[in-house]
């Protein structure tokens, strides 16, 4: 799963949730406004950045590491140093380092060991949360981390105190796509117990395709040509949201690609770090 686009969202979403995760009270949240920002000459990018309404207040750099990485420490020090540099800001500063697992830290740095015990840096570890069940921030969380058997009760759960939250309810739907992307529409649409969830775009393409079956003859052609324009718009639908609305070229080139083609590239966008991955990719599909 690219745990760093659907943390990105829940951040968009729920403005309170980093206070939540820090155990700060959710009040300190007011004011702040949520960004990612590039830090050119390298082009690193921060999952995410929380800036303050004044300089009585921290900036917040975010990293969500959900692999083991040795270099992490090395490189989100890099980036706040140069991007320090580039903005030149006049606010404290702290990082906020969100492992899945305790196992993925990497460890302190020596050479900062100063900024681990004065907590500047902030390790958080996902699966040692103990979530309350008022937060829907905190338990769409725990949505992320959860182990397959468990993640459709708790989705169900989240859904009923959700309500009739549009917003909150397609990110829910989100995390789904992301945690089961093999998933059948008819294995989607047996997920989807709760009447509000029942109203969002994926369970509702999924009974019309119901609904159509067996109406015609040669229905099973036209519902492979619908789940293909389907799927290609999925994907089409999760780079924009990653890299920004794609150009005309970029954007017929998915049209044209095979189911075949788009099962992988569903797969594979997972792990495109700039657009210029995914124009890799389809170079050497035309090979």
């Amino acid at each position: 799963m690219r745990t760093d686009t659907i943390f990105y969202q829940l951040f968009q979403t729920f403005n309170t949730l980093l206070f939540e995760l820090i155990g700060e009270p959710v009040e300190n949240a007011t004011g702040y406004k949520f960004t990612s920002v590039e830090v050119k000459e390298k082009a690193f990018r921060f999952d995410g950045i929380f800036y303050p309404p004044d300089q009585t207040k921290p900036i917040y750099f975010v990293e969500v590491q959900f692999q083991p990485k040795p270099d992490f420490y090395w490189d989100l020090i890099a980036e706040i140093g140069m991007y320090l540099r580039q903005y030149k800001p006049q606010h404290q500063w702290k990082a906020i380092a969100m492992f899945s697992k305790r196992i993925h830290d990497p460890g302190k740095l020596l050479q900062y060991e100063e900024f681990f015990e004065s907590d500047r840096i902030i390790r958080i570890y996902l699966d040692e949360l103990t979530t309350s069940t008022d937060s829907l921030a905190l338990g769409i969380v725990q949505l992320v981390i959860e182990k397959p058997p468990n993640a459709i009760n708790l989705a169900n759960k989240l859904v009923e105190g959700a309500k009739e939250q549009e917003e909150i309810l397609k990110l829910i739907e989100t995390v789904l796509v992301y945690k089961f992307p093999k998933l059948t529409r008819q294995e989607i649409e047996a997920m989807f117990t709760i009447s509000d969830l029942k109203q969002t775009r994926v369970y509702q393409d999924a009974r019309q395709e119901g609904i159509q079956e067996g109406r015609q003859e040669g229905i099973q052609e036209g519902r492979h040509e619908g789940e293909l324009k389907k799927a290609q718009s999925l994907v089409l639908r999760q780079l924009s949201r990653r890299f920004g609305k794609l150009n005309d070229r970029l954007t017929q080139s998915i049209q044209n690609l095979a189911i075949a083609q788009i099962d992988e590239l569903a797969d594979q966008l997972l792990d495109f770090s700039v657009i210029d991955d995914f124009e890799a990719w389809l170079n050497n599909q035309a090979k």
